[in-house]
């Protein structure tokens, strides 16, 4: 079987993730600590213990998700299966930088600290309250694209999220986001529900974002990844070191082309996927996608165990 390894983004998190794998493995207690020092701050203390509604800020939820699928991988990898195994990675949003410090692309300290940049970035471009984001069931990506459009009326609407075949998420300003609902559910959506986030991601209205991650992006050591990684906004591999710098900053306003890229990976010959870190909606999207597909998650201590028993 050929395998890619995929990195969950924010949504998965929750109190407590990751601190099994830290319990059991020095290699995955180790991540969280190097997260701690390259923040100045106990992250690991609010992981494991703290509240979910301050965990859930942007600004957290990005560096603590990385933490736990890196954790996960250092897991795995002291068990023998590294990421050298697998053909590809990706990461869907923020799961792009796990997927690429896992590849060893990047520091654990500078995704952290990127991460935490990033999130504040996408936080602060937009005032609260001015964007939203919306999840559209049972229409396809052009559908959805066609509702968006007819839905901006000068405003910003657009398709952020191609998830799966049945899910593609739109976001711009919070009434024009509001007029898509309405406009899916007349074109024949089975849902159409805004979503429980902060700021409209992945959309024109992250410029700001984009601009402040150029520049932390500019100052930070990119070196090859060890597998290829299949860039969101690409929908491909990529491996050459600028190119990833010059993705990652597109991909802060570029839409998430999810189904694209598992489609790109099963067209190349990969026919199992493990998702490494918190959460199960990744391999959920991939069974949607591509139903003869393997799956496994790999999320806690007994997974890592059952992956190794099992191979």
């Amino acid at each position: 079987m050929s395998r890619a390894f995929l990195f969950p983004g924010q949504g998965a998190q929750t109190i407590g993730m990751g601190k099994d794998l830290a319990e059991a493995y020095p290699t995955a207690r180790a991540v969280f600590e190097e997260v701690d020092d390259a923040l100045g701050e106990k992250l690991s203390a609010l992981i494991w213990d703290g509240d979910i509604e301050t965990l859930t800020l942007t600004a957290n939820a990005q560096p603590a998700l990385m933490a736990t699928s890196i954790a996960a991988m250092r897991a795995l990898e002291a068990e023998g299966i590294v990421i050298g195994s697998g053909a590809y990675v990706a990461g869907h949003s923020l799961g792009e930088y796990s997927a690429l410090t896992a590849a060893g692309a990047l520091s654990v300290s500078d995704a952290a600290r990127l991460l935490r940049a990033r999130g504040t970035a996408m936080q602060d471009a937009v005032p609260v309250g001015v964007g939203a984001m919306a999840a559209v069931l049972g229409l396809g990506l052009e559908d959805v694209r066609r509702v968006a459009e007819a839905a901006a009326q000068g405003e910003v609407c657009a398709a952020a999220n191609d998830n799966d075949p049945g899910q593609v998420v739109v976001s711009g300003h919070k009434a024009a986001v509001e007029r898509a609902v309405d406009l899916a559910k007349e074109a024949g959506a089975k849902r159409a529900v805004l979503l429980p986030v902060s700021a409209p991601f992945h959309c024109a209205l992250m410029a700001p974002a984009a601009e402040a991650m150029a520049d932390a992006l500019g100052s930070v050591t990119i070196n090859a990844p060890v597998v290829p990684v299949v860039a969101n906004v690409r929908a491909e591999a990529v491996s050459d070191p600028e190119a990833i710098r010059a993705l990652l900053v597109e991909q802060i306003t570029g839409a998430v082309r999810w189904r694209e890229s598992v489609n790109w990976m099963v067209g190349q010959g990969v026919d199992d996927f493990w998702e490494v870190g918190a959460g199960k909606a990744l391999i959920g999207m991939v069974r949607r996608i591509e139903r003869s597909a393997a799956t496994r998650a790999v999320g806690s201590a007994a997974d890592v165990q059952a992956a190794t028993q099992e191979g």
